[in-house]
């Protein structure tokens, strides 16, 4: 059909053959309803002009979508605390099938000859009871549910046939066309919990499923359901109206009394919730939080599960000239972004006003990130920020990223510590500060320790000069390492003597970090990530 221009709807439909109507008969009389029928995948876009989309979203338009093929299983969690469940076989599958009733606190029954040594134990220590004989048609009497996890496809089909017949549910392990019902891959966040299945299809594709939902839902996400289960009575008692509730637990979920949740601040959080119900507006107050997060050295895969949350439900990105693209780009789309990068000779805004500027985005009530590269407490001033935070009484959590010494070392296949190399590793700063490098150097050329330096390409003749000055010889290896974990990095490997002029010819760009120490030589056997040498 060719509907009007202007604002659109989008479906996507997976694995079903669905049929799409949208009757205009009710704003255009004397037309037909127009409609659209495929096979999926398919994506359907229904154009309105905008005053039409009004009325469609008042209901003067009806849009429906019908599927014409039916789920495999009804997706339902069942209560079988102390139902009395049958599970026929004694071996590792059978166990991990009573493992996880035992998990509901069922009362499991196991009909086996004999059991394997897990399922011995629990019957030893009164989990189970043990009927030590074949199965019989008589063991069904009774039972709630029944799990047949043996190796005999002629017993495991005679148990479903007679399991059927009673209307029992029944599960055959790794035959999903005789069970009633099939156990999902779960993650467990109780009282919250997710199922993944695949209808017994692709059981293995159901865990990576998982794998993927379990880096989205952080543990602590079971006491935050615990807390709204003791709060639920309160808050509807104080909201007649159920989008009052709705949208009053969506601001709850969502914000600082979830953050204080997942920090392990559950008294402050249970606090804070009494006090935004004795609020006479009755809406959590507007205060905002500042995420101080560690992007790590530029490769997002080193992100951790904390950081991508955060990053992904902030309102507002703070971030420096060390955060990588990549890392930049996994924070939600919406969000404002600011740059506050500090570069040699051009701050884009000097340390204090940022420390101000985050504080008065707080007070905005804004969820604020501020994105660093590596480490925040790191050379990363995070110390400074988070202080004048305190001080103004800004709610702020810290997420610590793997800092560049970590991860580009890893990267280029450089050991920090090593038994024949380095018993100690020491973090400095290469910065310079009036064209000197201001070092504890006797510190530095202390015998089996690696070196590492932060910001040292601007100072790298000065650095090598000064160690070599002060007793290291100049044969000591030292690496420069490019744009670590990035697919730009590049190592150059030399000595105290020669780097400085290999980085002169290289055109080495920012940033950049200093190895220095007998740790490496190992990366021409270690190196795994780069293959951009120049020696």
């Amino acid at each position: 059909f060719r509907p009007p221009l202007g604002s659109f709807y989008v479906g996507f439909t997976s694995n079903l053959q669905a049929h799409v109507s949208l009757d205009k008969a009710l704003v255009t009389p004397g037309r037909e309803a127009m409609a659209y029928s495929a096979r999926a995948p398919s994506l359907f876009f229904f154009f309105l002009a905008p005053s039409r989309f009004r009325s469609f979203r008042s209901g003067n338009y009806q849009l429906s979508i019908t599927s014409r093929e039916t789920m495999n299983f009804l997706p339902i969690f069942l209560d079988i605390k102390q139902r009395s469940c049958l599970v026929i076989g004694g071996g590792e599958v059978a166990a991990r099938k009573v493992a996880l009733l035992l998990r509901t606190d069922a009362s499991v029954t196991v009909v086996a000859p004999t059991l394997g040594a897990t399922l011995a134990k629990l019957h030893e220590k009164g989990h189970i009871k043990h009927i030590p004989r074949m199965f019989l048609a008589d063991d069904l009497n009774h039972r709630y549910i029944v799990i047949a996890a043996t190796d005999d496809t002629d017993l495991n089909r005679r148990v479903a046939r007679l399991a059927h017949a009673r209307q029992i549910l029944i599960n055959v392990v790794d035959k999903p066309e005789l069970c009633s019902f099939v156990v999902p891959s779960i993650i467990d966040r109780s009282p919250v919990i997710a199922a993944v299945s695949t209808g017994g299809a692709s059981p293995v594709l159901a865990r990576l499923i998982r794998a993927r939902i379990e880096t989205l839902i952080p543990a602590s996400y079971g006491k935050l359901a615990a807390l709204a289960a003791d709060f639920r009575g309160k808050v509807k008692k104080h909201f007649s109206h159920p989008p009052d509730r709705r949208i009053f637990w969506e601001k709850v979920l969502q914000g600082p009394i979830a953050e204080m949740i997942f920090a392990g601040k559950e008294a402050a959080a249970r606090d804070a919730l009494e006090k935004t119900l004795k609020a006479q507006s009755g809406v959590p107050h507007e205060m905002g939080e500042v995420y101080l997060v560690g992007g790590g050295p530029g490769d997002p895969d080193l992100l951790t599960f904390r950081a991508l949350r955060l990053m992904q439900q902030a309102d507002v990105v703070v971030h420096d000239r060390l955060v990588s693209s990549a890392v930049l780009d996994l924070t939600r789309r919406d969000a404002e972004r600011v740059y506050v990068g500090k570069e040699r000779d051009n701050h884009a805004l000097p340390q204090e006003k940022i420390n101000h500027f985050l504080v008065r985005l707080a007070r905005e009530g804004k969820r604020v990130l501020r994105l660093k590269g590596g480490d925040p407490f790191i050379f990363g001033r995070g110390g400074e920020e988070i202080d004048t935070l305190a001080e103004q009484g800004i709610p702020f959590q810290v997420v610590p990223g793997i800092t560049a010494a970590s991860g580009c070392a890893a990267y280029a296949g450089i050991p920090l510590t090593h038994r024949d190399f380095a018993q100690s590793c020491v973090f400095v700063t290469g910065h310079l500060q009036n064209g000197t490098v201001n070092l504890n150097w006797d510190t530095l050329i202390r015998p089996d320790q690696t070196i590492v330096f932060y910001m040292g390409l601007r100072g790298l003749p000065l650095i090598c000069q000064g160690l070599v000055s002060r007793g290291l010889s100049e044969a000591t290896p030292a690496a420069l390492i490019q744009q670590g974990t990035t697919p730009r990095q590049r190592t150059l490997v030399g000595t105290l003597r020669d780097l400085p002029d290999m980085a002169a010819r290289a055109t080495i760009e920012p940033p950049t970090l200093l190895i220095v120490g007998g740790v490496v030589t190992l990366h021409e056997k270690l190196g795994w990530f780069s293959r951009e040498e120049e020696r």
